[in-house]
């Protein structure tokens, strides 16, 4: 059960394959805001309904029902807009199909664990390689009553899964979840109202390489200026030429600026979305594009200069610095990040932590950055684990750093055997010589106690005098000469 998992060879990961940056829409006037929830809601409305359309379809999906949902949505939209949409609700068909796998691998897992753990006898105790019996008779019968649940659980998904059937919510479960919890969440049915509509708008158009600045629906000028190209039914609403809407004030983009600049001199493709933060009442738009992959750097070139060894827990980045022979230098960092909240929330907790370890990273002169590839699919259940549920030390950091130089976690291992230490010489696995580091040679001990003085500070007192000549102390040895009565004594050597 659960078997421990091998550890793979050390590898370099490749570097990001796009970039996203976000500003701010400011002084949207009044009009802009009734365009953009036009806009939104009236796209919005197309991509619910094709959605609707590609899950029905499930397994029987191909590239001539691709086309003709796209046709028929040209007709209120554009051919552009259609294809994003299309699109999109292919890659969300495609999302959700991927997590109903992971949850039946999770479901398996489960049932899994279960059988082998009620097979056990009651309060079995459990090993590294799988869990023991359960504790008492009444969470065994309540672990029985779940095993059944998971099972009935993994029939309804299997079936699912065979014929493409996939449950899909056009924006969020949870917030369609919260519409029955509104004093729980703090929100009138207004308010959710609004929030709900806004998650369901669609206010998005993919790049185009070759047309100008990188995107013929939503355009942005290099000096920020944002214009949208409006679906046929509400080209009424235009205010500038061929039905297009131009926003009144500009929009900055000032991260990655140049980058996007050049991208977009050359026309380039890059993709925006527009989207209402409906807690705040702004509205951001987001730009995206695709990087070429860049060539990594050997591993061993990487770890000349050190590596960070960085152990990734439920609220915080546990770091540690090692040299090239893997012995740790200065003390444990730890970055902490929240991951309670929105989805949007968490990834920007993620980001500030990445980015001040980066930036950290970049001040101690490490040339890489070791975390450990995990999959957790065989080994997240609750079902294994209990109630044991964090798992965290700083010397994790240590172990992933040391195994990705290529070190065994142990700094020092097969000690010599205590009988022949002269030939078995130093141990098999030690720093360098001259590295001393965190690890070095041991200062004297200078202010250590005496060692007759006890931990409460009191001296011991002096032991009695030896009743037996054989147990005096040489040093105060006398003896009677036998045949001198004089009164002095002598000492053995005199004698």
């Amino acid at each position: 059960m659960g078997g421990v998992r091998g550890l793979a060879a050390p590898f370099v990961a490749p570097g990001p394959s796009g970039v996203a940056v976000r500003d701010r829409l400011k002084h949207l006037t009044a009009e802009d805001e009734r365009v953009l929830r036009a806009v939104g809601e009236h796209q919005g409305t197309l991509a619910s309904r094709d959605l609707k359309v590609r899950c029905a379809q499930g397994l029987q999906h191909s590239a001539d029902t691709w086309a003709a949902r796209k046709r028929e949505l040209t007709n209120v939209s554009s051919s552009r807009i259609a294809g994003t949409i299309t699109k999109a609700s292919h890659d969300q068909w495609a999302l959700a199909r991927r997590c109903q796998a992971a949850h039946i691998r999770s479901l398996e897992t489960g049932i899994r664990t279960l059988k082998h753990r009620l097979s056990l006898p009651i309060g079995a105790k459990g090993t590294k390689r799988a869990a023991g019996g359960y504790r008492s008779k009444g969470e065994w019968f309540r672990k029985s009553r779940r095993l059944k649940d998971l099972e009935a659980r993994h029939t309804a998904a299997v079936a699912d899964w065979r014929t493409g059937r996939v449950r899909v919510v056009r924006g969020g479960k949870r917030l369609l979840n919260t519409r029955h919890h509104l004093a729980a969440a703090g929100l009138t049915e207004e308010e959710w109202r609004e929030r709900w509509e806004a998650e369901r708008w669609f206010l998005a158009a993919d790049g185009e390489s070759g047309k100008r600045f990188g995107n013929e629906t939503i355009r942005v000028t290099p000096d920020g200026r944002v214009s949208i190209k409006l679906p046929a039914p509400l080209g009424h609403l235009a205010n500038t030429k061929h039905g297009r809407y131009t926003l009144a004030s500009p929009v900055g983009l000032a991260h990655r600026g140049t980058e996007r600049a050049d991208r977009i001199q050359a026309n380039r493709a890059v993709a925006y979305r527009i989207h209402l933060d409906t807690t705040r009442g702004r509205w951001y738009l987001t730009a995206s594009w695709q990087r070429p992959l860049v060539q990594t750097v050997p591993w061993e070139s990487a770890r000349a200069g050190g590596v960070i060894g960085v152990d990734t827990n439920a609220d915080h980045f546990a770091a540690y610095r090692l040299d090239q022979h893997g012995n740790p230098v200065g003390e444990p960092r730890r970055f902490a990040y929240d991951l309670s909240g929105t989805t949007h929330g968490r990834d920007a907790q993620i980001r500030h932590a990445l980015t001040r370890l980066l930036h950290w990273a970049r001040q101690t002169g490490a040339t890489g950055i070791a975390i450990e590839d995990l999959d957790f699919s065989t080994e997240k259940t609750r079902e294994k684990h209990g109630r044991r549920k964090k798992f965290r030390h700083d010397a994790a950091g240590i172990a992933i750093g040391r195994r990705a130089l290529g070190h065994p976690i142990r700094r020092r291992t097969a000690p010599p055997p205590h009988d022949r230490r002269d030939r078995a010489r130093h141990r098999t696995a030690q720093a360098a010589p001259g590295a001393r580091e965190r690890e070095g040679t041991r200062p004297p001990a200078t202010d250590h106690a005496p060692r007759d003085v006890p931990p409460s500070g009191t001296r011991k007192r002096q032991p009695s005098a030896p009743r037996t000549v054989r147990d005096a102390p040489r040093s105060h040895l006398r003896v009677q000469h036998p045949l001198m009565d004089t009164g002095q004594e002598r000492s053995p050597q005199e004698t």
